[in-house]
């Protein structure tokens, strides 16, 4: 009851209303900033890991370089149907696909892009889930057999459409009398996909596998392998099966190799930003000592007269614990709200700040995918209500210490 006096008490009354709401506002926003900025890091390395999982191979199995009797370095799959039939049998495999890739030139009229093709089985194709998605993707992929698929940002770049044709130039042609010459091959575009990365849509297109290896020099034979399985995060386990299921020239590189570094990276900064926003929330925190310091010194005689009436030192600490703790609990409740108001229309709010900043507000050529995603996690909320309200009831026991121990005689000898 008197806690609740005092935080509600008029300035004319001696309270200190003003740095009761300074100190709430400041943990609101303090963990506010925080679980907005754990659901966007959550978002954010989800959808990353989940573009690379939906886009690309789990597991690459490819074979080492040898040497044939005239001297010409092999990397090839000759048997690589024997091989994808291996693979398929290790337990936790789900699809394999033999590919085909080379680096091309595409042209179209004046324009032109470098872009990677990837030689594949059409039902092979139909099984990625990032690619074959209908709801990102235009066109039939039971037209693929006719034609080649590319991505969202190889049409942008070309200017093309479903229906144009579009030229694929590669440097290592024709084998003839004089030398290589360059091969050229005009075919039309059956299906155009979104990835969701830009690196993705920008530089990717499928052929049909046979068709792959003709325009490649590669007939009757493969690049690689490509795995998908069905615990990706569990991919290191299945390293020496698929070893031993590729043969003794065989090597795999799976999807962590590829992304690790990346991804360590992002750890890092996860770290570095949890630190220095639990700073942020330990400077909102230090307000309500500022605001219990004022309060302690203005109830001066309030707290002497109360210790002569009999209260205790203990009821006198939990007097202004109250005080202090009830500042970190709606603080950080209504800092909880507002973050997961964030997290759940951060769609809505990118919306308006991109119309703001004139559409400049996220570049997908340097993030990598298309728009701020935000995920909010149940331990991540936790996370910050754990630090807001322990950070607010540590640094509540000093001045309520320094309170308690207020000798009721010094109090009241002016007074």
């Amino acid at each position: 009851m008197i806690a609740w006096r005092y935080l509600r008490a008029r300035r004319a009354e001696g309270g200190v209303s003003v740095m009761t709401w300074i100190s709430l506002i400041g943990i609101t926003l303090a963990v506010f900033a925080l679980i907005a900025t754990l659901a966007v890091r959550s978002g954010f390395r989800a959808e990353f890991v989940d573009t690379i999982l939906g886009a690309n191979a789990h597991v690459t199995v490819y074979n080492m370089a040898s040497v044939d009797e005239n001297g010409v370095s092999q990397t090839g799959i000759p048997d690589y149907t024997e091989m994808a039939a291996r693979v398929a049998q290790v337990p936790g495999v789900t699809q394999v696909a033999p590919l085909v890739r080379g680096q091309v030139m595409a042209n179209k009229g004046q324009a032109n892009a470098g872009i990677e093709i990837f030689g594949i089985e059409a039902a092979d194709l139909a099984n990625i889930p990032r690619i074959a998605n209908p709801e990102t993707a235009d066109g039939d992929l039971a037209d693929f057999e006719q034609g080649i698929a590319i991505g969202s940002g190889v049409a942008q770049a070309l200017r093309v459409g479903l229906g144009d044709t579009i030229k694929i130039i590669s440097p290592n042609g024709v084998k003839t009398a004089f030398g290589t010459s360059p091969r050229v091959n005009g075919y039309e575009v059956t299906y155009i996909f979104s990835a969701g990365r830009y690196d993705i849509d920008r530089t990717r297109a499928y052929l049909p596998l046979a068709e792959a290896q003709s325009f490649f020099n590669r007939e009757g034979v493969a690049d690689e392998l490509e795995v998908m399985v069905e615990n990706p995060d569990s991919v290191d386990d299945l390293t020496v099966p698929l070893l031993s299921a590729a043969g003794e020239r065989g090597l795999i590189w799976t999807w962590r190799d590829a992304s690790g570094s990346f991804l360590s990276a992002l750890d890092i900064e996860d770290r570095v930003m949890f630190v220095i926003l639990s700073i942020l929330v330990l400077i909102a925190a230090m307000n309500i000592v500022s605001g219990l310091i004022m309060l302690v010194k203005n109830k001066g005689r309030d707290i002497g007269i109360l210790r002569t009436m009999g209260l205790s030192e203990g009821s006198i600490l939990r007097v202004f614990f109250i005080c202090g703790a009830f500042t970190g609990i709606i603080g950080t409740a209504m800092g909880v709200i507002l973050g997961c108001l964030f997290a759940l229309y951060v769609d809505q709010i990118f919306a308006v700040v991109n119309y703001i900043s004139g559409g400049n507000a996220w570049d997908p050529s340097i993030r990598g995918i298309y728009f701020l995603p935000a995920k909010l996690q149940f331990g991540d909320v936790m996370s910050a209500i754990g630090l807001s309200l322990g950070l607010s009831f540590v640094v509540t026991i000093f001045p309520a210490r320094r309170a308690a121990r207020m000798n009721p005689v010094e109090a009241l000898r002016y007074e």
